[in-house]
C-alpha cells in the first residue's frame, strides 16, 4: 500500500524517559527476586537448538534489568539441549515435556511463570543489549498500553539482510496488513499478563503460524505498539526454521477461519477478514492441483464459497 490507512497509521515512540535509578547488580536483583513479586517472565520453547540454544540464553542473562525470570521450555529435545541448559544451574527455570509443539512449550511457560509481564524469544534468536528496560519504560510511559514489540535486524545464513517492504511494522493497528503476512515477531514482543488472560494461549492445534493467530486476535481488539529501535536479531536460514515449512497459508486459513467464525471481528474487519481468506483459499488451492492434490485443491474451493 502506497499509503496508510485511519486503522494502519505509525506511531511515534518517544524515547524512554531516563530516571536517576541506578540499575540493581544481578546478585541484587537475584536476591530480591526471591522477595518479591518477579516483574517479567522470559519465555524460550526449545526442540533440538543445542546447535544454537546457548547465544539466545545468554542474551537474555546479559541484560542490564535483572528483576526477570527466565523459563526455558524443553520440548522433548533429542541432543544436547538437556546438558546446556543443565550447565546455567538456578539461574534459569526449566522445564521439560514431551515433544507437542512450540504452542504448547509457550503455553507451559505462561502457565507455570509468575511475571506482570510476558516476554518471548525464539531459541534461534537473539536479544540485543536493553531490549527489556527499554520495552518494561515504554509501558511506565505509556500504561494504557497492552503490547509492544521492537524493530529488529535480520540474519541469514549469518549475513546481514534487509526486510521488504511489505515487512516493514506499523504501529497501532495493522489488521488488515497482518492478515496477509505475519507483522508481528515473537522475540520482538512484551505483553502485560493481563492480555493474555482476555485472548487466551496460543492455539496448539496450530503446528506453524501459532504467531499469527495470536497476533491477530489480539490486534482487531487492541493496538500493538511499536518501539522503533531494533532490540533483537532475528536469524533465518537453517534447516528446522519453522517459518520455512512449506504450506503455511494452510494455517493462516484456518486461523481466519476461526476468527470469522468466533464472531471476534467487527463488520469492517470481517469484511476484509473474507476477501483474505478467499484469496488465500484460491492460491492455495491452486497450488495443491499443481501438485496433484486434487481432493484438497476441491476443498479449498469449496471452503472459499461458502463464505
Amino acid at each position: 500500500m502506497d499509503h496508510e490507512s485511519n486503522n494502519e497509521r505509525r506511531t511515534t515512540i518517544n524515547e524512554p524517559r531516563s530516571t536517576d535509578q541506578q540499575p540493581e547488580t544481578r546478585d541484587q536483583s537475584f536476591n530480591n527476586m526471591s522477595k518479591n513479586k518477579t516483574i517479567v517472565s522470559v519465555i524460550i520453547p526449545a526442540y533440538n537448538r543445542g546447535w544454537i540454544l546457548k547465544e539466545a540464553v545468554d542474551s537474555v542473562l546479559s541484560q542490564e534489568f535483572y528483576d526477570f525470570e527466565l523459563i526455558v521450555v524443553d520440548d522433548g529435545s533429542e541432543d544436547n539441549t538437556s546438558d546446556i541448559l543443565a550447565s546455567y544451574g538456578n539461574r534459569i527455570k526449566i522445564i521439560r515435556q514431551k515433544n507437542k509443539g512450540v504452542s504448547s512449550a509457550r503455553n507451559k511457560g505462561i502457565t507455570s511463570s509468575s511475571g506482570n509481564y510476558i516476554a518471548f524469544l525464539d531459541s534461534d534468536d537473539l536479544w540485543l543489549p536493553g531490549k527489556l528496560s527499554t520495552q518494561l519504560a515504554f509501558f511506565e510511559n505509556n500504561p494504557g498500553a497492552l503490547i509492544c514489540q521492537t524493530e529488529e535486524i535480520w540474519l541469514k545464513n549469518g549475513k546481514r539482510v534487509n526486510p521488504g517492504k511489505r515487512h516493514k511494522k506499523i504501529s497501532g493497528f495493522c489488521f488488515e496488513k497482518s492478515l496477509e503476512l505475519c507483522m508481528v515477531s515473537p522475540s520482538a514482543v512484551m505483553v502485560k499478563r493481563s492480555l493474555l488472560d482476555i485472548v487466551g494461549l496460543f492455539d496448539e492445534t496450530l503446528p506453524a503460524c501459532e504467531d499469527y493467530d495470536m497476533w491477530l486476535r489480539i490486534n482487531c481488539r487492541h493496538p500493538i505498539y511499536l518501539i522503533d529501535t531494533p532490540l533483537i536479531v532475528k536469524r533465518g536460514g537453517h534447516k528446522d526454521q519453522l517459518s520455512g515449512m512449506h504450506s503455511l497459508d494452510k494455517y493462516r486459513i484456518q486461523s481466519i477461519i476461526k476468527l470469522i467464525e468466533k464472531s471476534l471481528l467487527s463488520e469492517d474487519q470481517q469484511k476484509l477478514a473474507i476477501k483474505v481468506l478467499k484469496e488465500k483459499c484460491r492460491v492455495y488451492s491452486d497450488g495443491c492441483r499443481k501438485r496433484g492434490r486434487i481432493e484438497e485443491a476441491l476443498h479449498y474451493i469449496k471452503t472459499a464459497e461458502s463464505y
